[in-house]
């Protein structure tokens, strides 16, 4: 059965300028930070190999944050920034981060933010990720090596 299309949402605002907050924020007073979802994905030089490869095995191709390719054939996992869903989708005062499930291409609830703020590791959110996949879908675990730069 093939899978939604599914949209990963940061709780951070695209742009260079707060990336680099972000980064600071998420090395100098980590407890600090506000987005699990990136805490977890992300080390100082971009996006984790090893989740890059569990979202390759989730996807035909990955986009990245602010694309906004047409809903083609095979699954697509797109990753947008706080301030891309409300341009995007007019999502304003949604709990984040989050992931939704594209539903003739409107954002249907998938993955609360309270469910993604417990993930503390990698494994907590594959796991989380792979166990709230609909019925009859997977992830590939041999997925392409290499995804699209993706920046939070």
């Amino acid at each position: 059965m093939p899978m939604p299309p599914l949209l990963f949402v940061y709780n951070a605002d695209s742009g260079v300028l707060n990336a680099l907050k972000d980064l600071f924020v998420k090395t100098v007073t980590p407890e600090r930070y506000e987005c699990q979802l990136c805490a977890v994905t992300y080390g100082p030089t971009g996006m984790k190999r090893e989740w890059r490869r569990f979202v390759a095995g989730l996807a035909s191709d990955v986009l990245p944050a602010n694309s906004v390719a047409g809903d083609g054939p095979g699954t697509r996992v797109r990753f947008l920034h706080r301030d891309e869903l409300a341009a995007r989708y007019g999502l304003t005062g949604v709990a984040l981060p989050a992931a939704f499930m594209l539903v003739d291409g409107q954002p249907q609830p998938w993955l609360s933010a309270e469910q993604l703020t417990t993930c503390r590791n990698l494994h907590d959110l594959k796991t989380l990720v792979q166990s709230s996949l609909p019925a009859g879908t997977t992830a590939r675990q041999d997925g392409p090596q290499a995804v699209g730069h993706v920046s939070s």
